[in-house]
């Protein structure tokens, strides 16, 4: 035991001081959205994810490094989920806050007719998850730059299905009412076919920018040791 907590105190230490704040901006965060926390008996499905991808990150980080740029889109996307889990995604009071702030609801303005945070978090996976992807693909798999902006694209694709299939599992498990609050579903008996568009959308988005930024100079540069797929001037 002592020694496996000396080399994950060792996995911690070796990470760059700005992901090491990264990872306590999200466990703070984690915190924030639990404290009196309006949904308890959905909180634990929404956040323990959460929890265990912080414990895992400095040990997955050491052996597997990724930019500061990387590491950042993938905090601002479970930054996101953090606040979502919190309402249970289908109660996230954006309304109540546009109306403080502006004067106005976001769903009149919009013509809105649910809640659709989920939407912007699906969005978010798919906008945020193409860089780190490439860049893992291209420095730990030896992959060219533009396959690795491939498996970005398609890994999004097939992690939307997952989750889709993992939330269709958990229906079938879970008591109705619970299922419901999870999913998110709203009444919308396609929900889990536009929660996946969502998320390609944002990902073709980010595959697109990545591929018209990329320099041509670059497609002849050995992939191990390449830059990281998000462009250095962006």
């Amino acid at each position: 035991m002592t020694r496996r907590w000396s080399g994950y105190r060792r996995s911690w230490t070796a990470l760059p001081a700005a992901q090491r704040w990264m990872l306590l901006g999200l466990a703070a965060a984690l915190v924030l959205a639990n404290i009196r926390q309006p949904y308890p008996a959905i909180a634990p499905l929404q956040h323990i994810p959460t929890v265990a991808l912080i414990i895992a990150a400095p040990p997955l980080l050491w052996r597997f490094p990724l930019s500061d740029r990387s590491v950042a889109a993938l905090l601002a996307f479970f930054l996101l989920h953090t606040l979502a889990g919190r309402y249970t995604y289908s109660n996230v009071p954006y309304d109540a806050w546009a109306r403080a702030v502006l004067g106005h609801d976001v769903s009149s303005l919009l013509g809105l007719t649910r809640n659709d945070f989920d939407r912007v978090v699906h969005f978010s996976f798919g906008l945020l998850w193409v860089g780190p992807v490439a860049e893992v693909a291209r420095r730990h798999g030896g992959l060219s730059r533009r396959a690795g902006i491939c498996i970005g694209f398609l890994f999004v694709g097939a992690a939307s299905a997952a989750y889709e299939t993992f939330e269709w599992l958990l229906t079938v498990v879970l008591a109705p009412g619970m299922a419901d609050d999870y999913n998110g579903q709203q009444g919308d008996v396609w929900d889990s076919q536009k929660d996946m568009a969502t998320a390609i959308v944002g990902a073709l988005v980010t595959s697109t920018w990545l591929l018209w930024r990329m320099p041509r100079s670059g497609r002849g540069v050995n992939p191990r040791t390449a830059a990281p797929a998000f462009p250095a001037s962006a």
